[in-house]
């Protein structure tokens, strides 16, 4: 099997508001702050309602059930296991292994490397660096379901892979990644969702991703001024953007930790706002998968909500982005 590159503009998607906190922003307009984060001092509540729906397209064409689109709008995500398998994964995990151990990589702005090693741990804007993850960017399976939970056609927001290597990957602290976009990239509301496909065997201990189902409905602010170009450093050890223990505890008590085990050609589908983190991997079996970031068009990046500058193209596209690696 190949991976299908249906273009989005295929299909004619009717955007769906069921209600006021889905209005579409005016363009690059003032936008008010819905969440406020980053601040100097402890908010009253350790967490704020959700003000957006969650699953917004549910007539619209795509391949969840309405039975799997449920259990998405409950839990805050989803796993598909087996989407890929065969020819066709083997395919995707060469082109993985290509991109990572790509020397003329290493360096540049848009790889992340171990903060203890040279080897990279992400790579970003893959769908811009390779031909095949720009088609699994389109293809209805990821892009399709997107289509469904955000109520309209979808842009790239980001994408990457990440790779965790045996012993030596490291873990990653808990948060939402909806709290970074907003606060650093600009992104106005809850309108987008994450597809992580996993192209290594995710088990217990090779440091799978743990995520609290249900805490996708309620806003952690955190404390803590923005620095400078803070992307440099929080994507090899977030420290800013980070709930607190107290916030923690409180969802995890009411919600619980799940974490996702499957063979490699799952799909993991999870809310923008979904608090998510990962374990060191103690064993000698790499975990690795290529993620992309859905966002509506709508919900485009404004001025940053609590940040002195929005962060890198390669980390925040726009819906007519013409970001090049070589530029």
């Amino acid at each position: 099997m190949t991976v299908s590159n249906t273009p989005l503009n295929n299909v004619t998607a009717h955007k769906q508001y069921s209600e006021m906190a889905d209005m579409p922003s005016a363009g690059n307009a003032k936008v008010a702050d819905g969440y406020p984060t980053r601040l100097a001092q402890a908010p009253k509540s350790l967490t704020q309602p959700r003000r957006d729906g969650v699953v917004k397209g549910r007539q619209l064409p795509g391949p969840l059930t309405q039975a799997q689109l449920d259990e998405f709008e409950r839990n805050g995500y989803l796993f598909i296991p087996n989407l890929i398998s065969g020819e066709e994964l083997e395919s995707l995990c060469q082109e993985m292994n290509e991109l990572m151990s790509n020397d003329a990589y290493r360096d540049q702005d848009f790889s992340v490397t171990e903060p203890q090693s040279h080897e990279i741990r992400s790579l970003f804007a893959v769908h811009k660096l390779s031909e095949r993850l720009g088609a699994l960017a389109t293809d209805e399976r990821l892009a399709g379901a997107a289509r469904q939970i955000i109520g309209d056609d979808p842009y790239v927001h980001q994408s990457r892979i990440n790779y965790k290597p045996g012993f030596a990957g490291k873990g990653f602290n808990w948060h939402s990644d909806f709290e970074t976009w907003h606060a650093e990239d600009g992104m106005p509301n809850m309108h987008a969702v994450s597809a992580s496909l996993i192209l290594t065997d995710n088990h217990e201990f090779n440091g799978p991703l743990m995520l609290i189902p249900g805490s996708h409905m309620e806003f952690v602010p955190c404390l803590g001024e923005t620095p400078e170009d803070n992307h440099k450093s929080s994507l090899k050890a977030q420290e800013i953007g980070v709930p607190s223990p107290e916030a923690l505890t409180h969802l995890v008590g009411k919600y619980g930790i799940d974490a996702p085990k499957g063979k490699a050609g799952g799909l993991l589908l999870f809310d923008c706002n979904t608090l998510h983190a990962s374990n060191a991997n103690l064993s000698p079996d790499p975990r690795s998968n290529v993620f992309f970031v859905f966002n509506r068009p709508d919900n485009r990046c404004v001025e940053p909500f609590a940040a002195p500058k929005q962060r890198p193209p390669f980390l925040a596209h726009g819906p007519d982005e013409r970001w090049n690696p070589g530029a």
